[in-house]
């Protein structure tokens, strides 16, 4: 989590070079995943929901638990061959309180095809359940569609990259980040955007997500109502506005999935 990143189309994971070639403006970061940018450490009781989504045992993308049995994430963060984990219960995923999940099934968004044409949400449905307390719990998102006024106070949190070309952290940082007019970011942009976004941090401030914080929720009023997606591959902001999915686009879907498992 960065305080002075960059969004341009760079999912903040690593972005194929296939795609890569489709995003010239982006390229110069080759990162698709994102870091808290001028962010701080998570101390205390907070953030219990964040789940960190790796490959290998190694940090590849955030996460939030929102049931005993499903983690949110992007769709960006999983290539569909690999063997996902998903670590829960600790601000340090280095540290022995940290507790490991497998992933019993992946449900990528039917329309997920890369960042840029949007959709970028997947469910994770666990192995088992998960036992709320000892430093895990969930957390709400939206039951209905609704906009969200531009200057809302909001927070993003992950063990992304804390600069351009940087590495993950083991511990969680955490960073606030004001909401975007939509129609203002897409300007910004200047070039066509998902529809189903939210824009937050990354412009007229030194804060915002990088690579590594890809699939973290933007939590705003004690609710997820975001998901970080991409940003313009330079963390070294201000620069241009963070992208998030809007999860309340998405709700027939998610409690589709939700019910029926």
């Amino acid at each position: 989590t960065v305080s002075h990143s960059d969004t341009m189309l760079s999912a903040l994971l690593l972005l194929p070079a296939a795609l890569l070639a489709l995003l010239p403006a982006l390229a110069h970061t080759g990162s698709f995943d994102a870091d808290i940018i001028d962010g701080e450490e998570v101390k205390g009781k907070s953030q219990l929901y964040m789940a960190s989504i790796q490959v290998n045992g190694t940090h590849r993308c955030g996460g939030f638990l929102i049931s005993k049995n499903f983690v949110m994430t992007a769709a960006h963060c999983s290539k569909g061959s690999e063997r996902m984990s998903v670590v829960l219960g600790a601000h340090n995923i280095a540290s022995a309180d940290a507790r490991r999940y497998g992933v019993k099934r992946e449900y990528r968004h039917p329309d997920f095809k890369n960042v840029t044409l949007g959709s970028d949400i997947m469910l994770l449905q666990l192995s088992k359940p998960v036992k709320r307390g000892k430093g895990i719990n969930v957390i709400k998102y939206p039951r209905k569609d609704r906009d969200i006024k531009p200057k809302t106070s909001c927070t993003v949190a992950g063990w992304g990259a804390t600069k351009t070309q940087g590495r993950a952290v083991a511990s969680l940082r955490v960073v606030n980040v004001s909401v975007m007019d939509t129609e203002v970011c897409r300007n910004m942009w200047q070039r066509k955007l998902p529809a189903d976004i939210i824009c937050a941090g990354g412009y007229k401030t030194k804060k915002g997500a990088c690579q590594g914080d890809s699939g973290g929720p933007l939590v705003c009023g004690g609710e997820a109502l975001g998901i970080v997606s991409f940003n313009s591959g330079n963390c070294d902001y201000p620069n241009w506005p963070n992208i998030y999915t809007r999860v309340s686009k998405y709700l027939p879907w998610i409690q589709k999935i939700v019910r029926q498992s």
